[in-house]
Formats: C-alpha cells, sequence, structure tokens
C-alpha cells in the first residue's frame, strides 16, 4: 500500500474514531438533559409549594432567595448541557479542519493535534480528540510551517518540531479530501471558501484564518488594538473571532459576553455580523450604534437627525449653494479644535458663569457666595460638575434642616396660644411655609442645576465667546457663516446630527456616565467614519475599557481619509500598550475587481489581491433610462440562471434607491435595503452606497455612474464603496457621458 492509501485508511479510522466519541458523548449529554430537566422542573415546584409567592414578612426574605438561587442554578445547568448537545450536533457534521504533528523540545512522543471550532474529550478517558482553534497549542497551525515552532501556553513559551501539516475537507460526516501543506493555509482551501456565493449573514473563516490574522485575533498584550485594513481583508470577521478568543480565554481575562460591546455602523451591519458569535459556540455581545448612544442621551429631549440623514442629506446638497457651509460645520463640529473650545467653555462656565449666591434662611447668613465658590472649585477627587452642584445643593439643606425644624417649632408655640382661627392658622402658617421652601429652592437650583443645551447655545449666541475660548486655534474660514447657520438650526426642535456630537459631548462631562460599567472590551467598526470628538465620547463612555478598532480610511464617505486619523485615536485614548496593524491583502472580490477599484483610488500599491480570477468589470453605455433599466432586469435575471444567490444594485442616495425600485418595477421585483429591511437574499436589492459598508454580494451593479451623476471627491468615495461590495461579477451602467471618475 503506497504512502497516499495508508494516510487515507489512517485518516478514515481517526474519523471513524472520533465521530463514535461524539455520538457517545452527545448520549451522555442527552440523557444529563433529561435527568436536568427533571430537577429545574422539580425545583420550580418545590419553590411555588415552601416558599411564599409574596409576604410582607422580611424574616422569609432570605428563605426565598434560596429557593431562587436553587432554581437559577438548576436552570443554569441545563442551559449549559443544551449547548453543549448543539456543539457535539454540529461537530458530527465536521468535527475538525486541520492537523499538525508536533514533538515538544525534550520529549520523544508525536503529538497529532486535531484542530476543529471546539473541544472534543472522551469523558471516560480525558483523551483529547480535537482542539479548539483558540486554544494555545493550536496557533501553531496558522502560524508555523514546517520545522521549528513555538506558542504560548499559560505556562509560558513552548517550542518544538512541526513535522506535518494537514488540512481537511469534512461534510455531513464524510471526508472528501485532505492534502498536506508546508504553509499555513493553503490557497486550495481558500480558493475554494472565496470561490463560494454570498451569504445573508457573515460566516466564521476558522479553517482559513492567515498568520497575520491569528497575531490580531490572540493579541492580549495591547490595551488598544488599531486595524488598518483595505476592503475585503476580513477586518469585521477578525475582530469578531477575536472576541470569541477573548470569551474562550475569559478564564485568564475575566471576560464575558457582558463585558464585550460592538459599535456597529448601522442596523443592517449589526444583523449581517450577528450569526458569526453563535457560529463559533459563543453568546453574542451586545450591539450599538452611536445612533443608539444620541438617542439614549438626547431623544427624549430632542427631536434627533440621524447619521443616515446626514448622510443623505449632504449627497443631495452638493449641487447646492449650501454644501460648503454644511461639509465645513460637520468637519468642524466633530474636529479636536472644538473638542478644545468646549473644553474651554466648560472651564469658563465652572470658574465665570456660575450665579452663585448668598444663602440665608430666616434672616440667618448659612454659606457666603464666595465659601460656595470656593468649595465648588475645590475639586481635588475630579468629581464633575453637576455632582459637585448637587453636593452643595445637599450640604445646603442639611445645613438649613435644623433651622427650618427650629422656626416650625416657633411657629406651632405661636399658634397654640391664640384662642380663636386655630385651624385657620395653621393651614396659614403651612401655606407660608410650603411657599417660602417653593422660593428657597428656585433659589438655590439657579446656580445648582446646569442645562447642557443652554450652554452649548450661549458658545453660538453670545457675542464674541466661541472666538475667545478659540484662541491660539485653527478655525474654518467661513466661521461666521457656521455660526450663522448654527443659530438658525437653535430656533428649530430638530437637532442635526453634527450638533448632537457636542451636545453629548457636554453633557457627558458636566453629569459623567455610569451606562458601560461592565464593559471592558470595545470593538468600534468603520473607525474612518467616526470624528475626535465621537472617540471622546467612547473615552467618557468606556472609561476602563480595551479596543480594538478597524478602519480603511480609502472608504471615509464625507471627508477625505487618511492613516492620520490612527494616530489620533490613539492620542485620544491615550493606552499604556497599543499598537497599529496593516492589512493590504484582500480576499472579497476577484483579481480583476481589485485590479478595477485600484484604479478608482490612483493608487497601485495599496491592495494586495488574492489571485482568484474571474471576469473583467464591465462598463455599460446605454442611451436613456428606460433601456439601461430593460439592461439591468435582462442581467439580473442572467446572472440567477447561472447561480449567483445575492445581487445588489448600488446607488448614491436612499432617494435614489427608491425612485430606480419603482422604475424596475415593470421588470423585475427589487427590494429598497433599509433599516426596516434588513434580509440581504429575498430578491434584488437597491441601496444607497453608505449603506453597503461592511456588506459583500455575488454580483454587484452600480447603477448610472454618469459624468453629471458622479464627478466630486465625495462622489469617487461612494464609488468605490459601492465596487468593493462585489465578490464575482461588477457592472457599471451610465448614461448619456460616462463619469471621468471611471
Amino acid at each position: 500500500m503506497d504512502d497516499f492509501n495508508q494516510n487515507q485508511q489512517d485518516e478514515l479510522m481517526y474519523l471513524e474514531k472520533t465521530l463514535n466519541v461524539i455520538k457517545n458523548e452527545l448520549q451522555k449529554e442527552k440523557s444529563e438533559l433529561n435527568n436536568k430537566l427533571g430537577s429545574v422542573i422539580a425545583s420550580r415546584k418545590e419553590m411555588w409549594e415552601e416558599s411564599v409567592h409574596f409576604s410582607e414578612d422580611f424574616d422569609r426574605i432570605p428563605e426565598m432567595n434560596h429557593y431562587l438561587s436553587e432554581v437559577n442554578r438548576e436552570t443554569r445547568d441545563y442551559t449549559s448541557t443544551q449547548k453543549r448537545i448543539e456543539k457535539l450536533n454540529k461537530m458530527l457534521k465536521s468535527p475538525y479542519f486541520g492537523r499538525f504533528d508536533f514533538i515538544e523540545e525534550g520529549y520523544d512522543d508525536l503529538e497529532k493535534i486535531y484542530i476543529g471550532l471546539y473541544n472534543l474529550m472522551e469523558s471516560d478517558t480525558n483523551e483529547i480528540y480535537v482542539y479548539d482553534w483558540r486554544a494555545p497549542i493550536s496557533s501553531i497551525f496558522y502560524r508555523c510551517e514546517l520545522g521549528k515552532g513555538t506558542y504560548k501556553s499559560p505556562v509560558g513559551l513552548i517550542s518544538g518540531e512541526v513535522l506535518l501539516k494537514r488540512q481537511y475537507k469534512i461534510q455531513n460526516s464524510d471526508l472528501k479530501y485532505f492534502f498536506d501543506s508546508s504553509i499555513v493555509i493553503n490557497d486550495e482551501i481558500l480558493q475554494e471558501v472565496l470561490s463560494r456565493n454570498s451569504s445573508d449573514k457573515m460566516k466564521s473563516i476558522v479553517e482559513t484564518i492567515q498568520k497575520e490574522q491569528d497575531i490580531i485575533i490572540r493579541d492580549t498584550e495591547n490595551e488598544l488594538l488599531i486595524v488598518h485594513g483595505v476592503a475585503g481583508s476580513g477586518k469585521t470577521s477578525i475582530a469578531l473571532h477575536r472576541i470569541a478568543f477573548l470569551l474562550y480565554e475569559g478564564l485568564n481575562s475575566k471576560i464575558s459576553a457582558n463585558n464585550a460591546i460592538i459599535i456597529s455602523p448601522n442596523l443592517i451591519f449589526s444583523k449581517y455580523i450577528s450569526n458569526v458569535l453563535p457560529e463559533l459556540g459563543e453568546e453574542n455581545v451586545e450591539q450599538i450604534t452611536f445612533d443608539d448612544i444620541i438617542i439614549k442621551s438626547l431623544g427624549k429631549r430632542f427631536l434627533v437627525e440621524s447619521r443616515q440623514n446626514q448622510l443623505e442629506n449632504l449627497i443631495l446638497l452638493q449641487q447646492q449653494v449650501d454644501y460648503y457651509v454644511k461639509a465645513e460645520s460637520i468637519k468642524f463640529k466633530g474636529s479636536e479644535v472644538f473638542v478644545k473650545i468646549i473644553d474651554r467653555l466648560i472651564e469658563y462656565f465652572e470658574k465665570n458663569l456660575i450665579d452663585f449666591k448668598d444663602i440665608y434662611y430666616d434672616g440667618e447668613m448659612i454659606e457666603t457666595r464666595q465659601q460656595i465658590k470656593n468649595f465648588f472649585l475645590n475639586n481635588r477627587i475630579n468629581m464633575v460638575i453637576t455632582k459637585r452642584l448637587k453636593r452643595i445643593e445637599n450640604m445646603i439643606l442639611n445645613k438649613i434642616h435644623p433651622l427650618r425644624k427650629k422656626r416650625l417649632n416657633k411657629m406651632e408655640k405661636v399658634v397654640e396660644k391664640c384662642n380663636n382661627h386655630v385651624l385657620e392658622i395653621k393651614s396659614f402658617a403651612r401655606l407660608m411655609a410650603i411657599k417660602e421652601a417653593k422660593v428657597f429652592m428656585e433659589n438655590l437650583r439657579s446656580f445648582t442645576e446646569v442645562d447642557y443645551m443652554k450652554l452649548y447655545k450661549l458658545l453660538f449666541h453670545k457675542k464674541g465667546l466661541l472666538l475667545k475660548l478659540s484662541e491660539g486655534l485653527q478655525l474654518p474660514e467661513n466661521m461666521i457663516e457656521i455660526i450663522e447657520k448654527t443659530q438658525i438650526n437653535f430656533q428649530q426642535e430638530y437637532i442635526e446630527y453634527e450638533d448632537c456630537l457636542p451636545l453629548l459631548y457636554i453633557k457627558l462631562k458636566l453629569e459623567g456616565s455610569d451606562e458601560f460599567p461592565e464593559i471592558k472590551q470595545v470593538v468600534i467598526d468603520e473607525a474612518q467614519d467616526y470624528y475626535p470628538i465621537q472617540y471622546q465620547i467612547f473615552k467618557l463612555l468606556f472609561k476602563n475599557s480595551r479596543y480594538t478598532v478597524l478602519g480603511d480610511f480609502n472608504q471615509s464617505l464625507e471627508k477625505e481619509g487618511n492613516k492620520n486619523i490612527y494616530d489620533t485615536i490613539e492620542e485620544i485614548f491615550d493606552k499604556k500598550k497599543s499598537v497599529k496593524v496593516f492589512m493590504n491583502k484582500s480576499y472579497r472580490s476577484s483579481f480583476e475587481i481589485n485590479s478595477f477599484t485600484q484604479k478608482l483610488l490612483n493608487d497601485k500599491h495599496q491592495l494586495v489581491s488574492f489571485e482568484r480570477h474571474e471576469d473583467e468589470p464591465m462598463v455599460i453605455y446605454k442611451e436613456n433610462k428606460d433601456i439601461l433599466d430593460e439592461a439591468i432586469a435582462l442581467e439580473i435575471n442572467k446572472y440567477y440562471s447561472k447561480g449567483y444567490e445575492s445581487i445588489a444594485i448600488i446607488c448614491k442616495t436612499e432617494k435614489e434607491a427608491s425612485e430606480i425600485q419603482q422604475r424596475l418595477k415593470s421588470f423585475i421585483d427589487v427590494k429598497v435595503l433599509s433599516d426596516k429591511n434588513s434580509e440581504l437574499k429575498e430578491c434584488p436589492l437597491v441601496m444607497p452606497a453608505y449603506l453597503a459598508k461592511g456588506l459583500e454580494f455575488d454580483v454587484v451593479i452600480v447603477y448610472d455612474v454618469s459624468a453629471e451623476n458622479y464627478k466630486s471627491e465625495f462622489d469617487k468615495r461612494l464609488l468605490y464603496v459601492a465596487c468593493t461590495r462585489a465578490l464575482h461579477q461588477l457592472s457599471i451602467y451610465y448614461t448619456n457621458e460616462r463619469s471621468k471618475l471611471i
């Protein structure tokens, strides 16, 4: 028997043995599940029968808590067993995808290490059949070639020799093929995975993690990890696998699912990535958008603009004279310069604008204005303004409480001496006391309460204040126009998005925030779309967190992007240990599509394309929109007949997307992608480019790339985002004159 046949026999035997172990463990877990279900039911029944359901007898509260604690423990055990059964069922279809043979330095024994989604250990013998891809030893599979290899274990660095690396394709418990390779992940596996059609949900990439990706995933040293990755480099997927790794390693890092949070660009993207962590056997972590943060903080008081509406309005405004003022206002109000101005405003408010008053009660001086101010400014523990003012209010109220009591006693004695009209006098005294108390509290709270909106308005309404506070700082050339436009906006009940950011920053600086005390890991995606003031807000919200920040400055939208944004982020977060990683290899699009998109950037050296070859992108001219619409409908049907599953028609705005849907509905059924309709595979989807970020489709059709429609730098960035969404096919349609951008 030759070596290949012998290896195949050995592998088939090991697979059969592994599958038998999985089946046996499944049987044990299912039996255990039935027992635990009985325990849950019994403990709940006992709690119902033996404890009180409602009682004012506080002596029985410990007894109730005891029963509740027992029910919760039994329920957790039951849920844990359910999860183990789910993992074993997944493993039954494909228990592992890789293997390496390793001899540890100083030992003679050869270890055959099989790598899969999860650990598999036979409970009777404690023999490990499969190692979780996140286990320390598994890093050898992703990082090391044949020869010397090392990995970081809990007891230190372990060295040895890698004698074999093997990869498998196992489907429905059947070994399809395997092959040996000296490199980390063989191109054959990558070609097979990357050639698949896109999915309506992002999938895990454990079979194809590359060396540079694995280093990012397993990084535990740095408090701030900044990853710049070109379009299609797998940034988001890597971040999700990183969360999964940190949760797996949770005993050391003390991280659980409720200690991590993802700042997502929009709800569509949140839904798109929602499957990855459950697929890896972990609980989903909380995902929020910056819009969510704004609405939670400001939305109860004001009607606020969304980021999507801001972009929509800005794109539509491009052809109008107000565009420059709007664009500069957005840039300025998100800038480091404006943050410094606001910080100066708050300091100026502290020292000059709080109208402290002498406090009297019943003719007696309680505190002088200067005493109160000195107490307020003596802030050794760095307490926020509102808490310091509240402390002053409580201090004063505590001082007048015995005086008020004393005065009421005096009044009662006077009433007792009156023989007539006692009730009327008592009632009058009570009314006078209430009125006096109300006046006193109004007087006190005139300086112990502060309104963040009034303070922000003051910056633009108090003549010369903004210019005074900006001394030594570079202001926009059209600053006067920005001030005037902001004053007009304040007259409305509607707060534009660019004003929401400084408003939120002022609110947090004045009041502080205890909203996310448990968060230890923050993932910020699409980092290039946030402004410095937003990173200052993140710093205030997630005070003691570590950060993974992912971006691609080439995918900036209304502002020109460059790598300086990462230096700014590093400076703002100011962590002791931070690192910037640049990933220039793209795996999403075909070589031909990547070559085309790089020409849009006029930068041929930025992106290294994975060598997966397909058809060249097509730039197609049609005489008018009616002919163009019919051609697109025919092309969509052609692509569906070829087996492609996800097709996107990408345009500039949501307004245009709705118009395209109406134009195409006589030829083909299409839907507009929005937060309300975020399913990616129901039918062809039409969407604005800014909502397509982070998504991918088998086929992308870019609508009406004419000279009239795509001409500015902003348009070019939108076009770049649109084109880089395509995996296999890219078509660009235009009427009249072709855009000079392509």
